[in-house]
């Protein structure tokens, strides 16, 4: 039994996957709980889309992925904030155009002929081709997530569960939802090596949802959020080596079963956000 938990880690390889995916679940986590609470999960997944040309544009002309990321995300932000400014166009018409056109223009690129083989990581993920160099850029990006999650803290708090006397206390909604979208974005630069374009939500989302079912108190659910997210790595690492299936699937299914295991236990737990302020909104209004 214990050769069985350990084989997979046995080799410089496994361990460097094993450290990349504790620091991306242990990031996505608590974010996570933030995420489903102010109810911006549609949010994240179009976030994560709409990155999807600047990776592409990235491979195919040699820079850094994370540049890459960077400007896709920045491009996102720009046209999802024109859009809506026009009374004419809601803020959820606005990201489902702009990221859907986003996505369409990646998968032109990550198509195209020129595009480099390891190219459908971008999409898929691969965590076992995480590099030292990596791990110290992700240990430094979580650092400051960590930070910001901690100093955010009360705002996002305020603004979440009371934002009608959020401003009077020091917590705008708009400058609140527009940090959280901001960290939503960071957040997306360390996960998708691990998990790529398109399965990155289920670290986020599945376990902070599973997380507040389990728990009825903010703080617990924080921290048990990033346990199961540092779990689901773990697991869906142990899953890739002995089933021999991809390793960024692997980690997205057992993340989406953590949350599925917790169906059986009643509804959700007491903690809730009255407020759904959108972060696409706040940056429409800014």
């Amino acid at each position: 039994m214990l050769e069985f938990l350990t084989d997979p880690f046995s080799q410089g390889i496994g361990l460097r996957a094993l450290a990349g995916v504790a620091i991306l679940g242990a990031v996505c986590g608590p974010l996570g709980v933030w995420i489903v609470l102010y109810r911006q999960s549609y949010a994240a997944e179009s976030i994560a889309h709409s990155m999807l040309p600047g990776l592409a544009a990235a491979a195919l002309i040699g820079i850094p992925l994370g540049l890459g990321a960077a400007a896709g995300l920045a491009v996102a932000a720009v046209l999802i904030a024109a859009c809506s400014r026009q009374q004419a166009v809601s803020a959820d018409v606005a990201i489902a155009v702009t990221v859907t056109a986003l996505f369409g223009l990646g998968s032109l690129l990550a198509l195209s002929p020129e595009a480099p083989v390891r190219l459908g990581e971008l999409l898929f993920g691969d965590p076992l081709s995480i590099s030292g160099g990596d791990l110290v850029a992700s240990g430094v990006l979580a650092l400051f997530l960590f930070g910001a999650l901690l100093a955010g803290h009360r705002p996002l708090s305020l603004a979440g569960f009371d934002a009608v006397t959020a401003p009077n206390l020091g917590a705008t909604p708009a400058a609140v939802g527009l940090a959280l979208l901001v960290l939503i974005a960071a957040t997306t630069l360390v996960a998708v090596q691990s998990l790529g374009n398109l399965l990155v939500v289920a670290i986020v989302v599945g376990p902070a949802a599973a997380a507040l079912r389990l728990t009825s108190r903010l703080p617990s659910a924080l921290l048990m959020a990033a346990a199961l997210g540092i779990s689901s790595g773990a697991a869906g690492l142990l899953l890739s080596y002995h089933a021999e299936i991809a390793a960024g699937a692997s980690i997205a299914l057992c993340a989406v079963a953590a949350f599925a295991l917790t169906l059986p236990f009643g509804g959700t737990g007491a903690v809730e956000s009255r407020s759904a302020g959108s972060p696409v909104d706040a940056l429409g209004g800014a």
